[in-house]
């Protein structure tokens, strides 16, 4: 009981502390909120961007009130444990996770609190019991890969005349893949189309890839936006473009570098969602307690210089569903 009340204490205090002014907090040197970032991509990530830049906007300075450790695997899922055991030996107060290093920070600690900034489908991939409560260390964002494969295969069947075969190409050491894939399978099932899978985990299997999707008679692709294909986005979509293969991603970074079209949550709103969350863990809120968002809003990106390039009609009810076009 004692114990119970001394935690409550603790807490109240915590709560005080988060109503007196940044200003007064940033000259608190013993606040210094320690996150550390694990990231599967390279150091030049823009979602670590976004993230250090939504923090600054919830008032922490870097070397004032805040001190981030971030350490990234350059794309090789094998450096992912001992760099969550990095984390967690430095003693950060919360960790943030970036797509498939979720997976090794759940099971390097039991205790840090972790946001997931984005990840395929916790409940599905076990990461968590459930979306409302996920209980434990772990809370964050959703980017429903899962349910959203069923409603990308669909809208990229319907969006050009013929489209009777459908590449999908997914890393297959990407533990959301799995889920994603039996959706995707369900999907095409369902309407009536073939499905031919491509299986990449290096850059070296993109170029054969893609030339047994040509050879195969693709009509499309369907990208699995993970960490993979983040790090090799432009190589892909030199391939799409050289293969002349109309392409749908997840994200609309995607489309913004010459992609053909991208069907997805708006990601840099998830990454601000995502700091409020690591900010109300430093301020004493517990991770379990915090629900585990869903995007709430999908946004159809297309690109249209891209589809002039590869000589495609865009059909008229699909560019009056777009949210956004790139002419």
């Amino acid at each position: 009981m004692h114990g119970m009340r001394r935690r409550e204490f603790i807490t109240l205090l915590g709560g005080a502390a988060a109503a007196w002014p940044v200003a007064a907090r940033a000259q608190q040197p013993a606040k210094m909120a320690r996150v550390g970032i694990l990231n599967y991509a390279a150091a030049q990530d823009v979602r670590v961007s976004q993230f250090r830049d939504a923090l600054r906007q919830l008032g922490y300075a870097e070397g004032k009130n805040l001190a981030v450790t971030y350490l990234w695997a350059d794309g090789v899922p094998d450096r992912l444990p001992e760099l969550a055991a990095e984390l967690v030996a430095g003693k950060v107060d919360v960790i943030i996770a970036l797509g498939p290093a979720v997976w090794a920070v759940k099971r390097a600690t039991t205790t840090v609190p972790i946001v997931i900034a984005f990840s395929g489908d916790p409940v599905g991939d076990g990461v968590v019991a459930s979306l409302a409560r996920p209980g434990g260390n772990i809370t964050g964002f959703s980017y429903m890969s899962t349910d959203l494969a069923a409603k990308r295969l669909e809208m990229l069947s319907k969006a050009f005349s013929k489209t009777n075969r459908i590449g999908v190409l997914y890393n297959p050491r990407e533990p959301a893949t799995r889920l994603e894939m039996q959706e995707t399978e369900a999907a095409a099932t369902m309407l009536g189309v073939t499905l031919q899978p491509l299986a990449a985990g290096h850059p070296d299997d993109l170029e054969p890839v893609f030339a047994a999707a040509k050879s195969e008679r693709a009509d499309a692709l369907v990208v699995f936006t993970h960490g993979f294909a983040v790090l090799n986005r432009a190589r892909i979509m030199e391939l799409a473009a050289r293969h002349r293969l109309p392409t749908l991603y997840g994200w609309r970074d995607f489309v913004d570098e010459g992609g053909l079209m991208s069907y997805g949550p708006d990601i840099e709103v998830l990454v601000r969602r995502a700091a409020s969350y690591v900010d109300r863990i430093i301020r004493g809120e517990k991770p379990g307690d915090l629900p585990i968002e869903q995007p709430t809003r999908l946004r159809l990106i297309l690109n249209l210089k891209t589809a002039k390039a590869l000589g495609l009609d865009i059909p008229p009810t699909l560019l009056a569903r777009a949210d956004e076009v790139i002419e």
